[in-house]
């Protein structure tokens, strides 16, 4: 077993307690609510990632040995997957200094929705923020994936659930320690705010774009299945088959088999087709490109 620093032990206590629960856990970067590790944009796309990037969400586990040598290692706060987890937590927020006095906060928001629903949320598992939030712990309905809202419900409420995290108690950070509130155990979500939290499929968009002539057939031929391939990627991996698209693509531009113009229009279409932000598409696009253009090898002749 690894040796942990006495010093870690508090927070490795508390990943292990999160994984006895069956919630999944990953590294935080100390003292913060970031994870550890590389985002998306910077993926290089080798190691663990070398079939696509791992999410925190993909690389969350309740293995007590691959958690003792992660947290060995580093004081890392602790975050929960929630998605994995199978729950649903309710996040209430503070109001910010800087809105009106006598502003909604999340608490209050939260009991204002429950009078207009004529509803009640059962006693739940809660953990207190350093902001003095709260998180509300529920148990997500089966048979559906909800995903992370922000003030869906209302002013100052966020959920986490599939596609998200939560920082577990036991973490600090320079505002003060998440900590238990109530130890009851974890009530189901409710039918009627499970409802409420459903999101409705909204129609892909349809966009064209006019097809890159000037490259040779081989880039042409690439570039016809990485677009369609992130076309028809769905919620969840879209960003990462672009950036792995794009990618494969930019050796072509390297070695001036194809405009860098056309690629990057052809992807930000099948991008936005996709359903991703237009400037989230930009953004990975150009990493993409540039970092394949950087790092590609010269092509080798006959």
């Amino acid at each position: 077993m690894p040796t942990v620093d006495l010093g870690h032990l508090h927070l490795l206590a508390a990943a292990l307690c999160s994984a006895e629960r069956d919630w999944p856990v990953i590294p935080l970067h100390p003292g913060t609510k970031r994870p550890a590790g590389h985002p998306e944009r910077s993926c290089p796309l080798t190691g663990r990632c070398e079939g696509g990037h791992r999410t925190p969400e993909q690389r969350a586990t309740t293995d007590p040995h691959l958690i003792q040598a992660a947290w060995a290692r580093r004081p890392y706060n602790v975050g929960i997957a929630t998605g994995p987890a199978g729950l649903v937590v309710v996040d209430l927020d503070v109001c910010k200094p800087e809105e009106p006095e006598g502003a909604p906060d999340g608490a209050a928001s939260l009991q204002a929705l429950c009078e207009r629903a004529g509803q009640t949320l059962p006693a739940t598992y809660q953990v207190r923020t350093p902001s003095g939030g709260h998180h509300l712990y529920f148990t997500a309905s089966p048979g559906g994936q909800l995903r992370n809202s922000a003030n869906r419900l209302g002013a100052h409420i966020d959920t986490r659930a599939w596609g998200g995290y939560v920082v577990a108690p036991g973490s600090t950070t320079p505002q003060g320690a998440y900590e238990v509130l109530d130890d009851t155990p974890v009530a189901a979500l409710p039918p009627w705010l499970t409802a409420l939290l459903v999101e409705v499929p909204r129609p892909a968009k349809s966009m064209s774009v006019t097809p890159v002539r000037d490259g040779t057939r081989a880039a042409q031929v690439a570039l016809e299945r990485e677009t369609a391939a992130v076309r028809g990627t769905s919620e969840g991996g879209r960003n990462t088959r672009l950036l792995a698209g794009a990618r494969a693509l930019g050796r072509f531009v390297a070695w001036g088999e194809i405009p860098r113009t056309g690629v990057e229009e052809a992807f930000q279409a099948a991008g936005e087709a996709a359903g991703l932000p237009a400037a989230e598409c930009r953004a990975t696009i150009r990493s993409a490109l540039d970092w394949s253009i950087r790092t590609c090898r010269p092509r080798e002749t006959a």
